[in-house]
């Protein structure tokens, strides 16, 4: 069978395990004695790595096996967490990310991680000169020169004291063994979804056969494990039974006395004395209520053997997941199937006006209402919070302040605020590099700030929340702020602006000259760039998705960025206009107001057509000659409708024939068809069935 279907599924959850290994490893950093934290990167790596071998992506799978062997002895007390254990671990996240990346441009996955591998199994064997670094202190109760290296023994003996502390602390611990049906293709598929559910709900301590032989397929139908769970028996019955493909599975409660069998078989850790054990364990037939080879187990009285047939429907409050992964596309299909289905409700609506037939009438209502609450469900489907673009912030400040010797804090708030995933996928880079430069030249050096009375760590705050039809997405610092003086002095050199439009400018306006293309204050270049540099790629991508950023700055204190967006790049409120038989719809985000104007008071300034409005002098655009409006011409009348449009600082007037209405449209995009034009950025279908341009207002004044 092709494992091509199951690709889109490994590389949602690699890159979901990933983002957790990330925030978890960051976690531990802050509280390295955390063994609770090991546990969950343990679990993540481990369930990482059966995927990667399950999938044939052999260099994943190898590099995560290795990560797997140091945060064991980490977990079970025989390493204590250094800084070359940390870095060493977030160097092979960034290798696993890379690979991921590759497998998800098409690629094999794999990369050259034998550097990464030997410094992880230098940490094991102890060497921490070739890791890189220097060797840790001791973890108490050991000697410092004891081997890091845990023989297999010694990890039956651990396991075994692990379930014994378990069974006296009053956990559930069961002996579990499931039976994959005959006719299963990938048996090691089902095996790895298993042991997901198991990690998910508590602790799998010993696994026959090993995880290595599971993950290659080298077992026969069955599988066993020794289990601490956090849920109970019938729920994890329950549970594994709905994995597909599963034909059965016994749980057996393990108490102290078959803990005590255990403990005297001196041949534990090989597969025979793994089966002995488990045979003089159970005292009482156990066998599946489904037909299975597998030999009548017996257990003790104090034991209680659950059969199970078939899987069964999960219960209503069952672990069943309530959640699916849907492709883009198509919801995009799915949007553009309900404009459909909203035009022909205009046109039924006008039928039964002209029909009057009451019946008709009420059903053609009723699909309105119907069709309403289809369309807030659609919206709602796109919405995704910006927390999927926030996760990737921490860690990406955390490699910054180590490379720039600063000490620093993220503060994220509101990461649940939701936008379009369209946006979503689009405002990633920007916000890379609005926090970049406020971490480079934003926040100062330690000492610096410690000299000018402000705590030595250094604070970014990304917010995000909603505002009317709009999200605002905040970066703002303590740093130092941006340098007025020098942002004026730098741009009149430059040409941006001249000496005396800069006497006229004000705080914010001086500010935003950062944004300027090439414009920088950095008085070096960095590898992490200087604050400007770049900003105006900024500005244009913020911009193409019909946001606005702005920046507000004081010297010695901080700046902030803020970018506005729209809450939906999928549906629109706009102004639907006319030009002659023509109609053409402006997005009210960017209108500022309309207006009436008298011919008489449209001048000529330089060539260009300009008008007065609110004490500045602003151009006027005639739609109909820029888009060659076939009949229509606007300078008939006396006077004419105006759309006062605004980009940025930015304002223009743009003459139309007459406003239609305020309306909420379907955008829909018209691919190459209008070639290399750039006034219109899409299309609409009003009610009566007639295609409305959508015009670029950012592209008319520019």
């Amino acid at each position: 069978m092709e494992m091509n279907q199951y690709l889109s599924i490994f590389i949602d959850e690699a890159s979901e395990h990933l983002q957790s290994l990330n925030e978890n490893m960051l976690q531990l950093e802050q509280s390295p004695e955390d063994i609770g934290i090991v546990q969950v990167i343990f679990r993540s790596a481990h369930t990482l790595k059966g995927m990667s071998a399950t999938m044939g992506f052999e260099d994943l799978a190898s590099l995560t096996h290795d990560m797997e062997n140091v945060l064991d002895l980490v977990r079970n007390g025989k390493l204590a967490m250094n800084g070359t254990i940390f870095d060493t671990l977030f160097q092979c996240l960034d290798a696993l990310e890379g690979m991921v990346q590759d497998v998800v441009n098409g690629g094999t996955g794999k990369a050259d991680v034998s550097a990464l591998v030997a410094k992880l199994q230098a940490i094991v064997r102890g060497d921490f000169a070739a890791a890189g670094g220097a060797a840790p202190a001791a973890s108490a109760g050991e000697a410092s020169d004891k081997p890091l290296v845990a023989t297999e023994l010694l990890l039956d003996q651990y396991q075994l004291s692990v379930l014994e502390q378990s069974v006296d602390s009053g956990l559930q611990v069961f002996h579990i063994e499931v039976f994959i049906r005959d006719d299963c293709v990938l048996k090691a598929v089902r095996a790895y979804m298993v042991f997901d559910l198991l990690e998910k709900n508590g602790e799998v301590v010993k696994a026959h056969p090993s995880v290595q032989d599971l993950e290659q397929d080298k077992f026969d139908k069955s599988f066993s494990v020794y289990y601490i769970s956090r849920i109970g028996l019938e729920q994890l019955r329950e549970s594994i039974l709905n994995v597909s493909e599963i034909e059965s599975v016994t749980i057996m409660a393990v108490d102290r006395s078959s803990l005590a069998e255990l403990d005297q078989s001196k041949e534990a850790a090989s597969q025979e004395g793994f089966r002995a054990v488990r045979e003089t364990a159970a005292a009482a037939p156990a066998a599946p209520a489904s037909p299975s080879p597998s030999p009548a187990q017996s257990a003790p009285a104090s034991s209680r053997p659950t059969e199970s047939g078939p899987p069964r429907p999960a219960a209503s409050g069952g672990v069943a997941s309530r959640t699916i992964r849907v492709d883009i596309d198509r919801l995009d299909t799915l949007m553009n199937l309900l404009s459909e289905l909203l035009i022909d409700r205009a046109r039924l609506e006008q039928l039964a006006s002209e029909i009057r037939r009451n019946d008709l009438t009420e059903t053609v209502e009723h699909l309105a209402r119907v069709g309403g609450d289809l369309q807030n469900i659609v919206l709602k489907l796109r919405m995704v919070p910006v927390e999927s673009v926030f996760n990737r912030f921490p860690r990406m400040v955390r490699d910054l302040a180590k490379s720039l010797d600063k000490k620093l804090e993220l503060v994220i708030t509101g990461a649940e605020t939701e936008l379009d995933r369209t946006v979503i996928d689009e405002i990633g880079d920007p916000l890379v590099h609005l926090i970049r430069n406020s971490v480079d030249h934003g926040i100062e050096q330690p000492s610096v700030r410690l000299a000018a009375g402000k705590p030595e760590t250094g604070t970014v705050h990304l917010r995000a929340y909603h505002s009317g039809n709009h999200v605002f997405i905040e970066i703002e610092d303590d740093g130092n702020g941006i340098n007025r003086p020098k942002v004026l002095d730098i741009a009149i050199k430059r040409g941006v602006v001249t000496p005396e439009e800069a006497k006229k400018l004000s705080d914010d306006e001086i500010n935003m000259l950062i944004f300027a293309a090439g414009f920088s204050t950095a008085d070096k270049i960095s590898d992490i760039s200087g604050r400007g540099v770049g900003l105006d790629v900024v500005k244009s991508k913020i911009e193409s998705l019909g946001g606005r950023v702005s920046v507000t700055s004081e010297l010695g204190r901080g700046s902030k960025f803020s970018i506005q967006l729209p809450l939906t790049l999928s549906i629109i409120s706009a102004m639907l206009v006319k030009l002659g038989s023509e109609k053409y719809a402006i997005p009210l985000t960017s209108i500022v107001e309309t207006a009436a104007v008298r011919r008489e008071d449209i001048r000529d300034l330089q060539g260009n057509r300009v008008i007065e409005y609110r004490n500045s002098i602003i151009p006027i655009l005639s739609l109909a000659q820029i888009l060659d409006a076939p009949d229509y011409r606007d300078d008939g009348e006396t006077e004419t409708e105006t759309v006062i449009i605004r980009k940025g600082d930015k304002l223009a007037a743009v003459m139309v024939e007459e406003f239609i209405s305020q309306s909420e449209i379907v955008l829909k995009t018209l691919g190459k068809y209008l070639g290399n034009q750039k006034l219109i950025s899409g299309a609409t279908i009003l009610g009566d069935g007639q295609v409305a341009l959508i015009v670029d207002p950012n592209a008319l004044i520019k």
